[in-house]
């Protein structure tokens, strides 16, 4: 049943809260008010801020690489608040090394998470906001996706798709009054290299400087890195109190760097075969 208090305030359904960002994202919106369905695989692990925020949280279990528990968790969200205003697609994974030896098994388990677990869960929820008129989508990316590095080909190209659908589906929602953003994380303090992240055991002697160097740079970051994810769950709020939205949100000093050493990359690669590259038409269309 919702509440007065519920009824004033914007609900959120975020996957992935038992840590990280979504965990951060979470607790600053009930913190602010807002009304928050929290959703974890174990959703013990999120009980605790449930009961201190009983009538603004909502936990419910949810893995979201079973179809049969996103539309659950999607449906107990409508139950109890009656909309769903802002989905954050958060919960990921990843696994790292060269891409001869990383398994067919860990790359589909990868693509689950970070992928189809997002196209079911939009699936799920976006009747809900065609109905209403209305609704933020805040897909998670990473900065994976400018930074090629060598190892994180599987994790950058499962982020990748999930920013190819991304600009699609902004354009096709953009009719509802439903925006979306692409957010896009640098490194943050969180647990992620110890509670989602996996490191594929070399089985090519050529891969071996490769992999130890991932080994030890991971272990280098843990507790390192820059971003701060509470701050990242603001900026996040920040984008979404606005009244023109990004739809591509870089987060930390590494990603925009990062973005901007790729579109430079890019730019340059295009003008060197600027000329090579028009000259393909019939000659005709040159005529």
């Amino acid at each position: 049943m919702v509440t007065s208090s519920v009824s004033e305030s914007r609900v959120w359904f975020i996957t992935g809260t038992s840590s990280g960002l979504g965990q951060a994202l979470a607790e600053i919106l009930l913190e602010k008010g807002e009304a928050v369905v929290l959703t974890a695989r174990n959703p013990q692990q999120v009980q605790n801020l449930a009961l201190k925020f009983p009538e603004r949280a909502l936990a419910v279990q949810l893995d979201v690489t079973k179809p049969k528990e996103v539309q659950e968790a999607v449906k107990q969200a409508i139950a109890h608040f009656g909309r769903i205003d802002v989905l954050v697609n958060n919960a990921g994974c990843e696994v790292a090394g060269a891409l001869e030896e990383i398994s067919d098994v860990e790359v589909r388990r990868l693509f689950e998470t970070n992928f189809f677990g997002v196209l079911e869960t939009l699936r799920a929820v976006l009747p809900y906001m065609r109905q209403q008129r209305s609704g933020h989508i805040l897909n998670i990316s990473s900065i994976a996706c400018f930074a090629a590095s060598p190892g994180g080909g599987i994790y950058g190209s499962s982020k990748l798709a999930l920013e190819g659908i991304s600009g699609s589906l902004a354009n096709e929602v953009a009719p509802f009054g439903i925006k979306v953003t692409i957010v896009e994380p640098g490194g943050l303090r969180t647990d992620f290299f110890s509670r989602s992240f996996v490191l594929t055991e070399t089985q090519i002697e050529d891969y071996k400087p490769l992999i130890s160097n991932i080994h030890q740079r991971v272990q280098e970051l843990v507790g390192k890195l820059p971003g701060d994810p509470k701050k990242a769950a603001l900026a996040i709020i920040q984008a979404v109190d606005s009244d023109n939205p990004p739809m591509r949100l870089a987060l930390g000093a590494d990603t925009v760097e990062a973005i901007d050493a790729m579109v430079t990359y890019i730019k340059e690669e295009v003008d060197a075969w600027k000329e090579i590259s028009l000259n393909i038409a019939y000659e005709e269309v040159l005529a």
